[in-house]
């Protein structure tokens, strides 16, 4: 092999090791993992239609993912997961039992985090991905 052929292949070499370090430093989260494990395995939220996850935890800063937000209201993700709203009105007793429903599963998800040992805070991060899924656009 020839010395430009050499020093190429390690510059690469090199290279590739860097971004798998800090691809791995990225993504290798087992706090999050643990903490993600308390919400998947709650029974109260397991039985609910949407599943609330731990994206990321930070600096004792736990964030959730929620299927709304100030920005985009809980109607239109209610009449997803609960088709026999579709086309109620957003004061229509049926719609208020199921934002409520929703805010006590976020709250039980909220409240499962700051029990944990660590957890100082919870943040709530739309969940666009799921929307999407669902046909749902903001």
């Amino acid at each position: 092999m020839d010395r430009f052929t050499r020093n190429y292949s390690l510059l690469l070499g090199a290279i590739l090791i860097a971004a798998l370090f800090f691809w791995a430093k990225s993504t290798w989260k087992p706090e999050v993992w643990n903490l993600d494990e308390v919400l998947t395995s709650d029974p109260q939220l397991a039985d609910y239609p949407y599943r609330f996850r731990l994206r990321d935890f930070r600096d004792g800063v736990a964030v959730i993912s929620t299927p709304r937000s100030p920005d985009f209201p809980a109607y239109s993700f209610l009449q997803v997961i609960h088709p026999k709203l579709a086309g109620k009105a957003q004061d229509d007793p049926e719609m208020i039992a199921a934002q409520q429903d929703l805010i006590d599963h976020q709250k039980r998800a909220m409240d499962l985090m700051l029990a944990q040992p660590g957890v100082k805070s919870v943040d709530w991060e739309l969940d666009v991905k799921w929307l999407a899924d669902h046909g749902i656009h903001r």
